[in-house]
């Protein structure tokens, strides 16, 4: 199937607490994607610890192949035991999804998964079984391109309790909620966004239970292509356009040397702009054949900072107002957030004609840095990335 998936995730810690009581691991294998969420008894540190050990433990027996009966054994066997519960370990939510578009889910004590397909919420029937004592819902489907699942801890539930909702957000309105916006065809992350904030609002900005939301959303594989910096040798020019262009997705050429010299290759001319929609970002250019032109260096320390940003869960209104704004940086950024699962870079490593002419000192080591910065950024998003140097 050409199908990847969009994962977007938030923790809130609860209020007062330096670290958070929920963990969540994502596993990329062969075959398969794997998301897991721990939810640690208590909260702060003890949480913190039995949380990443369950993910830890069970992502890595998975990976290796383990049945989810010897994962629950070794986590019960392992995790120490609360004296006055009588409860080992913490709570987890396993999905697996594989190439072909099986998938599974596992639970236990964590509040129910959502599936929401054409817009709508979808009952998956699941079985229960018992394994060391623990009651383990398992369910089995087939999941299709547009699909949204989400995965929370029980702080989304217990959200409000005590102030703006007296039994907090039961899960079926958590529902209602999520369906509202999911009509839209919304991104995964514009998804997370909206129930985490959702929740903190709950909360009056102070949660009371550690709350974590993953949104996972099944689309079409889209591979984007992004050039920037000369070639060392001018001779490769024609060689890194030609890898370029022929590598089928998304086309984004950063940089003004850099738009020269796709302009030549592809015989036609760049058409500038001198529409500023930030007063920090050069504005953006076209040329026929090439979906995006942006500047250089600004546009892509910004659209850094916004996937930094992004990865650090610093996500609300005003990240996204900033994220659909018209500059280069935030549709570069906004393009590699929401509709990039594949990303190809293409980097030269010659010094910027334009800074030599103007007698300007360069740093070489800070257009590769922000390339190193993309690639991290965007593995952690669980992008695919690949860099080739000219």
């Amino acid at each position: 199937m050409n199908m990847s998936l969009d994962i977007a995730w938030k923790s809130l810690n609860k209020k007062k607490e330096e670290l958070c009581g929920d963990t969540v691991e994502i596993i990329k294998t062969e075959d398969s994607d794997i998301l897991l969420l721990s939810d640690g008894m208590g909260s702060g540190v003890k949480a913190n610890i039995l949380s990443t050990l369950t993910t830890k433990i069970m992502g890595t027996m998975l990976k290796n192949g383990s049945s989810i009966e010897e994962c629950v054994t070794t986590i019960a066997k392992t995790l120490p035991v609360c004296k006055t519960r009588q409860v080992a370990y913490s709570t987890f939510s396993i999905l697996q999804i594989y190439k072909n578009g099986e998938a599974s889910l596992i639970e236990y004590d964590n509040p129910g998964g959502i599936l929401i397909r054409d817009g709508r919420h979808k009952d998956v029937p699941f079985t229960v079984r018992e394994i060391e004592g623990k009651i383990i819902r398992e369910y089995h489907f087939t999941v299709c391109c547009g699909d949204y699942y989400i995965l929370m801890s029980d702080g989304v539930v217990h959200a409000g309790v005590g102030k703006a909702c007296r039994f907090g957000w039961p899960r079926d309105e958590v529902v209602r909620y999520a369906e509202r916006y999911c009509s839209y065809g919304i991104s995964s992350s514009r998804l997370m966004s909206i129930l985490s904030n959702r929740c903190n609002k709950l909360y009056d900005g102070e949660p009371g239970d550690d709350t974590t939301v993953i949104t996972i959303k099944v689309t079409a594989s889209k591979t984007v292509n992004l050039f920037t910096g000369p070639p060392v040798k001018k001779a490769d020019d024609k060689r890194a356009m030609e890898e370029f262009f022929q590598t089928p997705g998304y086309k984004i050429v950063c940089g003004g040397t850099s738009a020269n010299i796709a302009s030549r290759y592809l015989k036609k001319p760049i058409k500038t702009s001198l529409m500023y929609y930030d007063p920090d970002i050069p504005p953006t250019a076209e040329i026929e054949g090439v979906d995006l032109v942006t500047e250089g260096v600004l546009t892509l320390n910004r659209a850094a900072q916004m996937l930094n940003s992004y990865n650090a869960g610093k996500v609300d209104d005003d990240f996204f107002h900033r994220l659909y704004g018209g500059d280069g940086a935030a549709r570069v950024g906004k393009i590699l957030i929401e509709d990039c699962t594949h990303l190809n870079l293409f980097v030269g490593k010659a010094i910027n004609e334009t800074y030599q002419a103007a007698n300007l000192p360069f740093d070489l080591s800070i257009r590769q840095r922000l390339v190193e910065q993309l690639v991290n950024e965007c593995r952690k998003m669980g992008k695919t990335v690949t860099v080739k140097y000219y």
